[in-house]
Parts: structure tokens; C-alpha cells; sequence
């Protein structure tokens, strides 16, 4: 259910940008997303724009490294093409916009190792906000999104036998662990950089795994799974889990994409949420054996039970050669033009379906506060999954 109406997740989106009539005549607040073609920024670009949204009407700026894809461009957003890695372009591009009064920071980079990853997310982060916090007069408040990484460490210490993280379900107040941690780095320059200006609030925002769109992604489980099942029914081969058995059976929460906006929409604009951090998840739990089987039903492809005893492949492993497979699928089924590099983070399942325990947290915090938005995660992940073929990044129901 959203924050700020009842309802369930919405069936269908607008496929249309607004006509000059039905565009709002002033302004309450001017959101600046950064990453407004990733995960979470893709459905800011949708929901903040709308008449009913609060704090609104809002005037949007959305900031992404690349040209603007097609299926980003009937969001009714100001684009704004910026590499923010780069203090200069950042500068350039972002100090004119002097009218903002809300940041949303949804986007982050990825390097080899975590303290290149603290290194590089810092540096980006800390050019937006001298770009825009000097500037933007009526700046009233900053989101900053990060996520559960920050109670079980990096990626990189996955793969420490001697790393332990906290134990589940995660709150808010944890601790930091010992280690390197760019959402620790973000954290620190955001509270830093927020002093300096008298007034200035800011929250922070912790989802778990996100279901939701953007074949930009660098951790979109669906999409991935979307490619994998497009290629399995290709080539007419079971869907089998390359995971673990507890990944299979454990119970698991995850974020909707939209949830996750509303939630720092709510932060934005409630005085109840000013200065905080909050986990958002989608309220339920579910298991991957269970939307194992509606991506399959989805996909029309044979649903096959996780088995012991047949030798685990990793995603990356069975996808490595099937480049020319996925480019044959694009062109005969008239596709948005991909690689199959770009649509599928196979990497990031075998991280997910590697682990061998749930990862859960709490929300108490965040209802405490006001916020009582929730998701069905099964609907969430069917809904998605309708997305990522209405967009055409795989075939539809044929």
C-alpha cells in the first residue's frame, strides 16, 4: 500500500508525457534526483511528477551519466546528462540549478575493491552536494539511499571466512562493523556536508534486495532473471535455481522500487522523519522457490525444484557464451537493442543465491515514524517482471 493513499501496486503505468494543459502552473517543491535512470531513480522520475504526490506539485530534475534511454523519456523530468565522478561537470551542470529544494541521491559506482568503492561513491556524493547546497537557497532536505550492505559488510567480505556481520533482523541502531564500507563513507560526507547550511535535513534509506526496473541496473535481480528465462524458453531448457539450498528455502524480504521512493518522498516532506536512517522493506517475506515458480509460469518455460544433488553453476558460469544467443532473441523478437552484458548482472545472483542465510530487518522503526507503506512481494515481483516486458528488454506474452 502507498504511503499516502490507499491502494495496491498499480497495474499499469502512463505511457504518454504530459500535454502542456495538464501541466502544473507553479511549483511547491523542486526535486533534484540523482541516478534518475537506475532502479529507484526510474520510478522517482514516474511518481514525483504526479499531481497527488506530497509536497507537490514538484518540478523534477533527473541526472544520469548516459543519454537519455527511451524508456526513461516519457517521465515528465528535466534531463540532465552528468558525469558527477567529475567535480567540474558536476559544478557546470549542477550549480545552476538553484531553485532545488530536495535531493534524492539514489545512484553509486562500482570498483574492484571496497576502498576504491569508498573512494569513488564519496568523491560523487561529496560533488553533488558542494555543487548544490551553496547554491540552492531553499534546499531543505537530502535522501541519501544505501542499503543492507550496511549491517552485513561489502560484497568483499562475502568472501572473508573471518568477517562476521550482525546478526538479523537488522535496526537501525546497529553499529558499524570494522570494515570498509562506502555507505559509511556517504554517511559521513552527507552529515559533514549538511552542517553547512543552517536548516538543512537530512534521512537515510536502507532497502533490502529491490524488485523494480532499469536496465541500467547494477544489482536488478529481475531483469536478470527476465534475461535467463527469455534464453531458457530460446533455447527450450528448464529453469533451474543456481543457488543454494538455503538460499531456496530461506525465508527472504525485499524493497519494491516504488515503496522505496515513496518511503524518502515521506522523509522528504513529514517532520517526523527529519535526521534518521530507516531500513524500508516491503513488510512480507517470501521464498525464491515460490517466485520461482511465477517466473517460470511468466516466461512459459519448465519450473525445475531445487536439487542437491546435481552440480551448482553459477549464472555467470551458464551465461558466459550466450552473447550471440541473446543477440539472435533481440533481433528476431524486435527488442529494445541490448547486450546481454548490459541486461544481465549475473554476478549479483550469484551473490544473492550464493548466501547461505536471510538477510532480514525491521521496519518498526519507520512505522514508529509514520511511515506505513508496504508491499505484496509476490505481486511485486509479477508486476516487475509485466514492466520489463511492456518496455520491450524481453519478449512479452506471446
Amino acid at each position: 500500500m502507498s504511503w499516502w493513499k490507499i491502494g495496491a501496486v498499480p497495474t499499469s503505468k502512463p505511457d504518454k508525457k504530459f500535454e502542456e494543459d495538464e501541466a502544473p502552473k507553479g511549483f511547491q517543491s523542486v526535486g533534484l534526483i540523482l541516478g534518475v535512470t537506475g532502479i529507484v531513480g526510474n520510478s522517482f522520475a514516474e511518481i514525483l511528477p504526479r499531481s497527488d504526490t506530497p509536497g507537490g506539485p514538484w518540478k523534477v530534475y533527473g541526472v544520469a551519466r548516459r543519454p537519455r534511454p527511451s524508456w526513461n523519456a516519457n517521465h515528465p523530468v528535466e534531463y540532465i546528462q552528468c558525469d558527477i565522478s567529475d567535480a567540474d561537470d558536476a559544478l557546470a551542470k549542477l550549480s545552476p540549478l538553484t531553485d532545488v529544494t530536495h535531493i534524492f541521491y539514489t545512484t553509486w559506482a562500482s570498483r574492484p575493491t571496497e576502498l576504491e568503492n569508498c573512494e569513488v561513491n564519496g568523491n560523487m556524493l561529496r560533488n553533488v552536494l558542494r555543487a548544490v547546497i551553496p547554491n540552492a537557497t531553499n534546499l531543505r532536505h537530502i535522501c541519501l539511499q544505501t542499503g543492507t550492505k550496511h549491517y552485513v559488510g561489502s560484497f568483499e567480505s562475502f568472501d572473508n571466512d573471518q568477517f562476521r556481520p550482525h546478526e538479523a533482523p537488522f535496526t537501525e541502531d546497529l553499529p558499524r562493523l570494522n570494515s570498509p564500507n562506502f555507505y559509511y563513507t556517504q554517511e559521513d560526507i552527507l552529515f559533514e556536508e549538511a552542517t553547512k547550511k543552517k536548516g538543512l535535513t537530512w534521512s537515510v534509506h536502507r532497502p533490502q534486495v529491490i524488485f523494480g526496473f532499469s536496465p541500467y541496473s547494477l544489482m536488478n535481480i529481475i531483469g536478470t532473471l527476465c534475461v535467463y528465462a527469455t534464453i531458457c524458453k530460446h533455447e527450450n531448457k528448464p529453469l533451474k535455481f543456481s543457488g543454494s539450498n538455503a538460499a531456496w528455502n530461506s525465508y527472504w524480504v525485499a524493497s519494491d522500487a516504488d515503496l522505496i521512493a515513496e518511503q524518502q518522498i515521506w522523509a522528504a516532506v513529514d517532520p517526523h522523519a527529519k535526521n534518521e536512517a530507516f531500513n524500508c522493506n516491503n513488510g512480507d517475506v517470501f521464498k525464491w522457490k515460490h517466485l520461482w515458480k511465477v517466473l517460470a509460469e511468466k516466461f512459459g518455460v519448465e519450473y525445475h525444484e531445487f536439487d542437491e544433488t546435481e552440480k551448482a553453476v553459477s549464472l555467470a558460469e551458464m551465461m558466459k557464451d550466450k552473447g550471440a544467443v541473446w543477440d539472435e532473441i533481440v533481433r528476431e523478437k524486435g527488442l529494445v537493442a541490448t547486450k546481454l552484458e548490459e541486461v544481465g548482472s549475473w554476478w549479483f545472483a550469484d551473490k544473492m543465491f550464493g548466501l547461505a542465510y536471510s538477510l532480514p530487518d525491521s521496519m518498526n522503526k519507520s512505522k514508529e515514524h509514520g511511515f506505513l507503506g508496504f508491499r505484496n512481494s509476490k505481486n511485486s515481483f509479477a508486476y516487475w517482471i509485466d514492466e520489463v516486458k511492456a518496455y520491450k528488454i524481453v519478449p512479452g506474452n506471446e
